[in-house]
């Protein structure tokens, strides 16, 4: 039996809750893909109990069978309630939000309303794949302007970008990813508001990505990109779905800063008939009442970096690791492993560990891999001996 550890609130560490047996006999994304040789450590599912609020609001509405449509602004309420209280944020205004499917069929709402066919998306590579393939389904141009060799917002070339996109007329935005996926950075109140007058200057239009705010460790704050000076014609997603793993659960909200208001308001009407009523339920109570549950998950979401690095630093050297400030995504620099540009491939075929591979990721993934801290420490454990093995060139036999 895994030892249960707890957290700053006396709250049990939910990342030792339940053994590996409990976890394979789940049927989502992560522990279906691959055999049950693999240990999957890729995919943002995190291996834990949900907090005891969230079952017991949704086992209530099952109950009654408040099983219909959305509807009222609970969840808003709730948000700028958590906002206000976590993060200092009291300008979450309720009637500036909109409720939407889930962050990334929000985004795409929100670009449509700052941004025509053919318009410039300019994102932050390495960044969340998702923003290539939804903003290139929508027929928008994507540019990257990387970020810089320390992993933050590279301000000079933000500007270039910016100033290309709007070359010959037409619209552009940003997809500000902010906690940054997968390098785990939280950008500071300065950088956000150097963005904003880098799109003022250049009439870009923000839109925020901002699902992990909730997942920050340490004395760094969360700064929501509505709060800083010139943020107000911004637009933001937030939801509770990763920090409470709610992924199956379809929430999100959409919140306009004060000059964005007329935007929102031109978002079609049946947007908001896509999020699941159940889980607007689930996400509320998350926010209202799950908070011991998220302290006791940051802290031990803290010792696994901790846990990481050091089995790095003593295993796999030449691995390089800057543990996050945010999330629970670790990005690793492997190239000097010389596994080539995928070495997420070489963990999965020698090493019966399954990464993510860097390369969807954009400029700056080729040669690295995204781990999935989410779990236990056991597995953490056995995760970094297997890909040891596979970096040396051996087999691993998960029998053995």
């Amino acid at each position: 039996m895994t030892r249960i550890a707890h957290g700053p609130s006396g709250e049990p560490n939910p990342l030792r809750a339940l053994t590996l047996e409990q976890l394979r006999g789940r049927t989502s994304m992560k522990w279906r893909t691959y055999p049950a040789d693999v240990l999957p450590l890729w995919v943002a599912e995190m291996d834990v109990p949900l907090a005891e609020p969230v079952v017991r609001a949704v086992t209530e509405a099952l109950e009654r069978g408040d099983t219909g449509y959305p509807a009222g602004t609970a969840y808003a309420e709730a948000l700028a309630a958590f906002a206000e209280k976590r993060w200092g944020w009291d300008g979450l205004a309720v009637e500036r939000t909109a409720i939407v499917p889930d962050v990334m069929l929000g985004v795409v709402e929100m670009l449509k309303l700052v941004t025509g066919y053919g318009d410039a998306v300019v994102v932050n590579s390495p960044v969340y794949p998702p923003f290539y393939d939804f903003v290139r389904h929508m027929d928008r141009r994507l540019v990257e302007a990387p970020l810089g060799a320390d992993g933050r917002l590279d301000l000079a070339a933000l500007e270039d970008t910016f100033r290309q996109a709007v070359q010959g007329g037409g619209r552009a935005a940003h997809l500000l990813c902010s906690p940054h996926n997968p390098t785990g950075t939280v950008h500071t109140a300065e950088e956000l508001t150097a963005v904003a007058a880098l799109a003022d200057r250049y009439g870009v239009r923000v839109v925020a990505d901002e699902i992990h705010a909730p997942l920050v460790v340490g004395d760094t704050g969360f700064v929501p990109y509505l709060s800083v000076p010139g943020g107000e014609r911004g637009l933001s997603l937030m939801s509770a779905s990763k920090a409470w793993n709610l992924a199956g659960l379809k929430a999100a909200l959409a919140v306009a800063g004060p000059e964005a208001e007329g935007d929102l308001a031109r978002m079609p009407e049946e947007v908001g008939h896509g999020p699941s009523h159940v889980g607007i339920i689930a996400h509320t109570a998350a926010l209202r009442d799950g908070t011991a549950w998220l302290d006791a998950l940051l802290a031990g979401l803290d010792a696994n970096r901790r846990l990481l690095a050091g089995l790095l630093a003593e295993r796999l050297p030449a691995i390089r690791y800057r543990p996050g400030e945010a999330t629970y995504l670790a990005w690793l620099d492997c190239r000097a492993l010389a596994l080539g540009d995928d070495p997420a491939r070489v963990f999965l075929d020698r090493g019966r560990v399954a990464l993510n591979s860097g390369l969807p990721f954009g400029t700056g993934g080729a040669g690295r891999a995204r781990l999935n801290l989410a779990t236990s420490p056991e597995v953490i454990e056995e995760a970094v001996r297997r890909m040891g093995i596979a970096a040396e060139g051996g087999v691993v036999d998960p029998g053995a």
